[in-house]
């Protein structure tokens, strides 16, 4: 169990950026009591996949499993390696994963497996981790990794929150494609935050850490190698601005000071 001075920190996808991410690590200046958490999607579309899942395993950091994750497992469950689900994921990145595994087959045997055990999400109690969402009409244990792994509309329209008592802390949409996000800005809805800034993406590289104890954000950009460290509520826009802040956030994540 984590002490008051422990710290817990979310990172959002890294997508094969692992200088990206070895830069937001020291930007973190982490504690050995602090508890790290990934929201998946480690790999594709950067350039060293393998590296950053030897690094996530090899700390033992909690990660989900993100749908890159999932298309990776995918593929090579198919004795056809021109099945349509190879071609999906290598349509979608793999291509940089493969290449980023040439020569330690062996690794990339022991980490499908690894992407095979990955949990849907993790309650912390007033917050609930998860890559993609939840579904809003269908019963959480009703709900599995096509909900949480995948979906985007339903989630992002919800009209009350999912929990009650918990603020959902999401990545897998580029927050820049809500309307009025700026690139690097985390988006905010009814009852979640989504910290999926783009780190691959040309239009932002921006790499994000949500500290949820000290209610601050730390980003490092892989292009340029920009970093900064800001207050939560100087990072999120609202993706439904007309609502009072109150009812987009559970009480327990950021008091009203409107």
């Amino acid at each position: 169990m984590l002490d008051d001075s422990a710290r817990r920190i979310v990172i959002g996808d890294v997508h094969g950026h692992y200088k990206g991410l070895q830069h937001l690590i020291a930007l973190l200046n982490l504690a050995d009591e602090d508890a790290v958490y990934f929201l998946g999607d480690l790999i594709d579309r950067g350039p060293e996949s393998a590296q950053v899942v030897n690094f996530v395993k090899t700390h033992q950091y909690p990660c989900l499993l993100g749908n890159h994750e999932q298309m990776a497992s995918f593929a090579f469950a198919s004795a056809n390696p021109e099945s349509f689900a190879m071609d999906a994921w290598l349509s979608a990145g793999g291509r940089s994963t493969i290449e980023s595994y040439l020569g330690l087959e062996a690794q990339l045997e022991a980490d499908l497996k690894w992407f095979a055990s990955l949990p849907s999400y993790f309650d912390l109690g007033d917050f609930w981790l998860v890559h993609a969402g939840v579904h809003p009409r269908i019963p959480l244990e009703q709900q599995s990794s096509q909900e949480f792994c995948w979906i985007r509309q339903e989630f992002h329209q919800m009209q009350s929150p999912f929990f009650d008592d918990k603020t959902i802390v999401t990545g897998h949409t580029i927050t820049f494609t809500f309307q009025g996000v700026e690139p690097g800005q985390i988006a905010q809805g009814i009852g979640w935050l989504d910290i999926d800034t783009g780190a691959y993406h040309p239009k932002s590289g921006w790499m994000t850490a949500l500290d949820l104890t000290r209610q601050k954000v730390y980003q490092v950009n892989v292009f340029n190698g920009a970093e900064r460290v800001r207050p939560l509520l100087e990072a999120i826009t609202p993706i439904q601005p007309s609502l009072k802040r109150e009812t987009l956030f559970s009480k327990k994540l950021v008091p009203h000071t409107a």
